[in-house]
């Protein structure tokens, strides 16, 4: 039997999909990247936000349409399900199978029944059951490890340390689709380093909820730049970076493993989400302007080339002018080097949903687009900086006309951040470049991507 596989929303996300295109692949099942020639096809979906419930319902509608064709089975997993799994029971016929996350460890068996009882069914009715007689199981305690199926590539791949998080900001759904935050067992982790590596993946994107929460609660302290040094010296490993590092988390310790290892990326993902005390006191967060102002001039001072990404909300209820405003100048002033901003999403059952004050959605894209605004004139003026300057690059791809090999610098997350597109003057054969790295010096600038040349040695 054929299956195909869509995975929606974050990368913590895509992990799940390739750890189940591992699970079908070992029992046989043929996996296609067309629908059209699907007997089954899987969507992992996200429930964060309002645009990606949107984006999850609009996909699964487009692959039911298939069911008319070649595919017998449509199966829905994720936190779309897990956070709307009796609503979506009802709302979408047309799916056969919702796999919550706290069902995943019975996945396979879930999968199985459903197959089994189409084929008895099919003899005496045309309708078959939707939902297998399994009980929803606890969430569990931690990720089994498995033999993942990599989707991003020859190059890099994602490491979740842990799942869910207990941040609780007021804002956000993750505790209550994911639950508390639970770490894996570090030989867990390095296992799978180890395998990652044997696979010929040269750098590690490690992630969860919030990474510098790893270890606590098994080990009763943070382990993360522990468990950082740990990874550098698996053999093969080039490049490590993390992902979504909590600014009440990073420690003295971690900035000092980042400054002085030289295969860990010197790069902070630091969701900070806003700057005005009266606005992070409603978000719940766990850290206030003064401290953040602190940790940045901190970091930039123990590691002077580092890249700072940070994510911000506009549009939170109660965000006045005052305290939008409050927000820009700081944008202004700390010149990140990455931002993203999100417009605040109303998100049922969380607590911010019930706060009075609620911003109109036109309020919203006008603080947004102010705030992208800013940041694009910071941005055009961080890259114009490193013109002349000579970067080691990862080559992962070739465009369409063979004119430009495409890679990316230590300081580039894969699919968030920009490229370096390098001049192919053919004094090279196509792969002798690809998926290797290279010394590169920039020319010029293209919106948010640098382009440049080779150097030779």
């Amino acid at each position: 039997m054929n299956v195909g596989f869509i995975s929606l929303g974050c990368s913590k996300n895509l992990i799940d999909t390739e750890v189940a295109i591992g699970i079908f692949k070992n029992n046989r099942y043929k996996i296609v990247n067309n629908p059209e020639d699907a007997d089954m096809i899987v969507i992992n979906t996200c429930g964060f936000i309002e645009s990606a419930k949107e984006e999850a319902i609009n996909t699964i509608l487009e692959m039911a349409e298939y069911k008319n064709r070649k595919c017998k089975y449509l199966v829905v997993m994720g936190c779309l399900v897990q956070r709307y799994y009796e609503d979506l029971i009802k709302a979408l016929p047309e799916v056969d199978l919702f796999i919550k996350i706290d069902e995943y460890n019975k996945l396979w068996e879930k999968v199985e029944d459903l197959v089994k009882r189409d084929i008895i069914e099919k003899s005496k009715t045309k309708t078959i059951k939707k939902i297998s007689d399994i009980k929803p199981l606890p969430m569990p305690t931690f990720n089994e490890f498995f033999e993942r199926v990599i989707t991003t590539g020859k190059n890099y791949a994602y490491l979740k340390i842990g799942e869910g998080c207990s941040n609780r900001c007021t804002y956000c759904a993750i505790p209550y689709i994911r639950g508390p935050f639970v770490s894996r067992k570090m030989e867990e982790i390095l296992k799978e380093a180890e395998m990652l590596s044997n696979k010929g993946i040269k750098e590690l994107i490690i992630i969860a909820q919030d990474t510098t929460k790893y270890g606590i609660d098994i080990y009763g302290e943070t382990k993360l730049a522990e468990l950082l040094q740990k990874l550098s010296k698996i053999k093969g490993i080039e490049w490590i970076r993390f992902l979504y590092s909590y600014p009440e988390g990073i420690t003295d310790e971690l900035i000092e493993v980042v400054a002085k290892n030289d295969k860990i990326a010197k790069y902070f993902d630091i969701p900070i989400q806003h700057i005005s005390n009266q606005i992070l006191k409603k978000m719940n967060r766990k850290t206030d302007k003064e401290s953040v102002i602190k940790l940045i001039k901190k970091i930039r001072e123990k590691i002077p080339n580092v890249t700072l990404r940070t994510s911000l909300i506009v549009g939170f209820p109660g965000e006045t002018k005052d305290n939008f405003e409050e927000l820009l100048k700081f944008v202004k002033v700390t010149k990140f080097d990455k931002l993203g901003t999100f417009k605040y999403s109303k998100e049922e059952g969380t607590p911010a949903s019930k706060l009075p004050e609620q911003i109109h959605g036109n309020t919203k894209k006008a603080r947004y687009n102010k705030i992208m605004e800013e940041q694009a004139k910071i941005s055009l003026e961080i890259l114009k900086n490193k013109i002349g300057k000579v970067y080691k690059v990862l080559v992962e791809n070739i465009s369409f006309d063979r004119k430009y090999f495409i890679g990316r610098t230590m300081q580039d997350v894969p699919e968030e951040d920009g490229l370096v597109y390098i001049k192919n003057d053919n004094k090279y054969k196509i792969e002798e470049i690809l998926n290797t790295f290279v010394d590169c010096e920039i020319e010029s600038v293209s919106n948010y991507d640098l382009v440049g040349k080779i150097i030779t040695g």
